[in-house]
């Protein structure tokens, strides 16, 4: 029986794939991948461009074509026969990489081509496509020696199985906690999208009545509108200590995960002679010292947390006199923040969301895309895909030919992964003779449609498909044809927030709303006093948002920089500190951030969730020559997507902004887009 992971359509045949194919796949692509380096080094011609670095890319791309719907269905389609195959193909997969980091032979090779007569003359591309070779070898430990050799082959399979069982504890904890209600009152406040969400989620486990979960429409229903105060409470205790000691008798508990994976970290940094895995991690970004980052973050601390004060003060104030809440708990924050918004700005998510059916919102972005970029989507029927819910687009560019693809699928279920997310399925490269177009996965968690009523956006929402499509934009416009640094491939981790970031203004604008607005029931465009009052919130309780942002960057960055074998992870204490520092309303003692914080611990954000600041900076500034120019200056946006977009990791990404900007990016965009003084 042929295996549709093995030489397969240019579209992976989703409905084909079962677990049963993973393994098998795997160990025939990596039995192909090593005799083609074998090949390759009992090559006696001097090693060139295309005999070394084309040659791998051909080996390490036929590889990912096939693992990445693997991992793809493992976020959105998880199953316990998917988890097992995933894992042990996981786990020879991290032993062949780690492997081929440390050939030295190969590395020899590569080292050959960069020393070589014709380097110079290779395309910008070519030449920093090698140095990064050269680079990531030493990051996998080629130059060490046994038995530390060794010891980072183990520190390195061991972190990927301790991410991938963290990941999925945090999912299994989601699913397993619910509250089945058959009282309406116990709901009172509660719109009737948010209702509607509930309702689905008992009709899906065939229960009358409504049903609370974790997942992230149903959390949100409940702590932002209901009255009752002990139900909200209930679910954020819930939410808020996921997979930890605190919840399912400890059955999910990610503690000693936590502990694990800093330890390894750390040992596998010092191996490779850093002071910390901090510092480590610094080597593939745009900063380039601990003490930098610190800086800025700290910086940031300076200037949004006496905003968030204020912020605090003005909404304990209302909670007390207008809600008859003396003693304001985070379980309160998100209820008693919609009333106080609707009390200053007239104006609530729920008046919102009637004008962002989801279907105008996906038509809205394409026409910005196509109005920006010059770059149309068209939906492909016969795809196919692993659930009724997803669907493909297809991206051309002005002469109508197909330039990339993007999947789509955006509501929440069982089973699925919670967050947002891009992920690449195919990167362009060329082979010979043959050009691959890039295509990306780009999952959301949105509430689904239900009777009668078609899945209405939040305008967080909205933000959030803003955010996860210029992540495949970025990926999917690339120029390049060298996959090391086409699209996503090698962008400094700090910098690829960059072109998501920036596509979230268009989900402000008034230009733009006028595009992905409409109401669902009479077509009617977003009011303009509608627009006024959002323009008037946009700022609402911002500095409490950035001081959680902080909290969170600190957290992680002085988690991996401060640690001590001797003393362990210390998770809980430094957060301690760090909200001592930063937070304005701390949560409780037995709140487990950590415990279920996927970004940092199994999703690469590692000593890297700074990034969504320091990424901000650049994309405000960024944004900011369209203001100038015009939101929909096609001139500009041509520039934007030849000096960003196109480019890739082919030069540095401060180096893409320059060219795009004019000059080194200022901070004063941003401050003043949270309305902070510069």
């Amino acid at each position: 029986m042929s295996n549709p992971l093995i030489d397969g359509p240019a579209l992976p045949a989703f409905s084909a794939i079962t677990a049963e194919h993973v393994e098998p796949a795997i160990d025939t692509l990596l039995q192909r991948y090593q005799a083609g380096i074998d090949a390759l080094l009992a090559n006696s011609a001097p090693p060139s461009f295309d005999s070394v670095l084309r040659a791998c890319e051909k080996l390490d791309d036929d590889l990912s074509r096939a693992w990445a719907p693997v991992s793809h269905l493992h976020g959105v389609k998880d199953s316990e026969a998917l988890r097992e195959a995933y894992s042990a193909a996981q786990e020879k997969i991290v032993a062949f990489q780690t492997a081929l980091g440390q050939n030295r032979d190969l590395y020899a090779a590569v080292k050959a081509v960069r020393e070589g007569k014709d380097f110079p003359a290779l395309p910008r591309a070519a030449r920093t496509l090698v140095e990064h070779e050269l680079r990531d070898f030493e990051l996998a430990g080629v130059a060490l020696e046994e038995p530390a050799r060794s010891r980072f082959r183990e520190i390195s399979a061991e972190l990927a199985r301790l991410s991938t069982a963290f990941e999925e504890a945090v999912l299994d904890a989601t699913d397993a906690w619910s509250e089945h209600l058959t009282e309406g009152d116990a709901l009172a406040g509660i719109p009737e999208s948010g209702m509607a969400v509930l309702r689905g989620g008992a009709a899906e486990r065939d229960l009358d009545g409504w049903l609370v979960t974790l997942k992230q429409p149903s959390v949100q229903a409940v702590l932002n509108f209901a009255n009752d105060r002990a139900l909200r409470a209930r679910v954020y205790r819930a939410y808020q200590t996921r997979a930890s000691e605190l919840s399912d008798e400890g059955r999910f508990d990610n503690s000693a995960r936590i502990e694990q994976i800093m330890a390894l970290r750390h040992e596998a940094a010092r191996l490779l002679g850093f002071s910390s895995s901090a510092e480590e991690s610094l080597a593939t970004k745009m900063a380039t010292t601990p003490q930098q980052v610190l800086d800025f973050l700290h910086d940031f601390v300076a200037k949004a947390r006496p905003m968030a004060l204020r912020d605090l003060d003005e909404l304990r104030g209302f909670a007390r006199t207008e809600l008859g809440i003396d003693d304001l708990q985070p379980w309160d924050v998100g209820y008693a923040s919609e009333k106080l918004r609707e009390r200053k700005y007239a104006l609530s998510e729920e008046e919102l969301k009637p004008y962002f059916p989801l279907e105008s919102v996906l038509e809205g972005l394409f026409a910005v895309i196509e109005r920006v970029l010059g770059i149309r989507a068209r939906l492909r029927d016969g795809v196919d895909v692993w659930h009724p819910d997803a669907r493909y687009y297809d991206l051309l560019d002005a002469s109508g030919a197909v330039i990339a693809g993007a999947y789509v699928d955006l509501y929440a279920r069982t089973g699925k992964r919670g967050g947002a997310w891009m992920d690449v399925c195919t990167t362009r490269v060329r082979h010979a003779t043959d050009l691959q177009l890039p295509v990306t996965f780009l999952t959301c968690n949105f509430a689904p449609p239900s009777a009668g009523m078609p899945s209405l956006l939040t305008h967080d929402d909205v933000l959030t498909l803003f955010h996860e499509f210029g992540h495949g934009l970025h990926h999917m416009l690339t120029a390049m044809e060298l996959a090391g640094v086409s699209g996503i491939n090698g962008v400094e981790w700090d910098a690829v927030e960059l072109p998501s970031q920036f596509m979230e203004n268009f989900a402000w604008k008034r230009e733009g709303l006028d595009l992905i607005a409409r109401h669902w029931q009479t077509g009617e465009r977003l009011p303009q006093a509608l627009f006024d009052r959002m323009q008037a919130a946009r700022n609402f309780q911002s500095g409490m948002f950035l001081v959680r942002q902080l909290e969170f960057g600190l957290f992680d960055f002085r988690l991996h920089h401060e640690f001590d074998p001797a003393l362990g992870a210390r998770a809980m204490q430094i957060l301690g500190e760090v909200r001592h520092m930063v937070s304005v309303l701390p949560p409780p003692d037995w709140q487990r951030l950590p415990h279920a914080f996927t970004h940092v611990f199994s999703g690469g954000y590692g000593a890297g969730y700074y990034s969504y600041l320091w990424a901000e900076v650049l994309s405000a500034d960024a944004f900011e020559r369209f203001e100038e120019e015009g939101v929909f200056n096609a001139d500009t946006g041509a520039a934007w997507r030849r000096e960003v977009l196109e480019i890739g990791s082919s030069r540095p990404a401060l180096e893409s902004f320059v060219a795009f900007r004019g000059r080194e990016p200022k901070p004063d965009a941003l401050l003043r887009s949270y309305g902070i003084a510069a």
